[in-house]
């Protein structure tokens, strides 16, 4: 697979079902985050692999509404950074994209190897951090839920359940770059 057909592939499944997590499979997908770019070559993010059932419960019990379906996960990526561990040019703090790069090769990786790897949002920053014994300092910035694709959506919302047969709409290609200037186009919100 090629990286433009792993981007292609690459998908945020809910619906997720038991993947063998071996030692080797989680220094892959490490290894994809290592050696993405950053600011200096500071490499600010950190990952923690959660797979062992005690674990996976304490970040569980760490999780928003809603993502219930997060606990058929065979696997939980709590991915962090410190701002001081990286460039901070006036108000651009650089850990953030930084860490987000090495998550998206992590996802592509992922998605090669024939696994979902979903980020989410939706869990309480500071329990996982204690949950996990990770540095205060350190903010959780998505956990990435990694797991086979599923047929079954029992765990699912309805309107989780329902967007798992297509991809999202995607905003048009001229709603995404422009050439030499800013265009009005940019500003259009993704469709729902």
């Amino acid at each position: 697979m090629d990286v433009k057909e792993a981007i292609e592939k690459r998908r945020a499944y809910r619906a997720l079902g038991p993947a063998e997590i071996s030692d080797g499979l989680m220094a892959e997908l490490a290894e994809a985050a290592r050696l993405m770019p950053s600011c200096f070559n500071n490499q600010p993010w950190k990952l923690v692999f959660v797979r062992s059932p005690e674990a996976l419960a304490r970040v569980h019990a760490c999780l928003s509404k809603n993502n219930d379906w997060v606990k058929r996960a065979s696997l939980i990526i709590a991915a962090f950074a410190a701002k001081d561990h990286d460039c901070v040019i006036k108000e651009r703090e650089y850990y953030l994209f930084d860490l987000g790069q090495a998550v998206g090769a992590l996802q592509l990786r992922a998605t090669e190897l024939g696994l979902v790897a979903h980020p989410i949002a939706g869990f309480d920053n500071a329990a996982v951090r204690l949950a996990l014994g990770i540095p205060e300092g350190n903010m959780v910035i998505t956990l990435v839920n990694v797991g086979k694709k599923s047929e079954d959506k029992s765990a699912l919302t309805p309107q989780q359940a329902a967007m798992e047969d297509g991809r999202p709409p995607r905003l048009p290609l001229e709603s995404v770059y422009s050439v030499d200037a800013y265009d009005a186009r940019l500003a259009a919100k993704p469709p729902r």
